[in-house]
């Protein structure tokens, strides 16, 4: 996520389901892309730090969040590239996705004769608002994860490696749709 520049200075968050109570998660304020043991702790799914001294981000609860409303969720991601954070400000309401080939890799879609609609929900500082929020699409099931106005990206998937091929799709797709924004002016 670092060299691809979806994490940028000490941006993002990354997790990993550990049991059906415990996740671990990188803490707050920490650089992606110099990720050591230390950089991560673990809490339970209402967000309590069980490692000591140690400070959870501040969206830890979007992650619980997620892991609650879907008990298969193995590891959720969040990023900040430049196509999430710049089209989750262009327009109100969500960003339709259609027609790309890619939108095969998501759970479910066999055809790219599609469209797919992302959800972005206006940025808040009071991460529990947010997450209230959320919760109604979220728990519908989202095959493409949500956007955080202004913010970033979240996805998840039953384990890292698929979470992050959901990550990959998804940012491909973003970047995508910018382009070809850029080409309709």
């Amino acid at each position: 996520m670092d060299q691809r520049g979806w994490v940028p200075a000490t941006a993002g968050n990354i997790s990993v389901r550990l049991s059906d109570t415990t996740l671990a998660i990188t803490r707050s304020g920490g650089h992606k892309g110099f990720l050591t043991p230390d950089s991560v702790m673990q809490v339970d799914l209402a967000g309590t730090p069980l490692t000591s001294n140690a400070k959870p981000s501040a969206e830890t609860l979007l992650h619980c969040q997620i892991y609650r409303l879907h008990p298969k969720a193995g590891a959720v991601l969040h990023g900040h590239s430049v196509a999430a954070t710049v089209l989750s400000m262009h327009r109100p309401g969500p960003i339709r996705l259609a027609q790309y080939e890619v939108l095969k890799a998501f759970e479910g879609q066999t055809t790219h004769d599609i469209a797919l609609d992302l959800p972005v929900f206006d940025n808040d500082q009071d991460i529990p608002r947010l997450a209230a929020t959320a919760e109604a699409t979220i728990a519908a099931g989202t095959p493409l994860g949500y956007l955080i106005r202004g913010h970033g990206v979240y996805v998840w998937g039953p384990s890292m490696d698929v979470a992050l091929a959901r990550l990959e799709g998804l940012e491909f797709l973003l970047a995508c749709e910018l382009e070809r924004r850029k080409l309709e002016r």
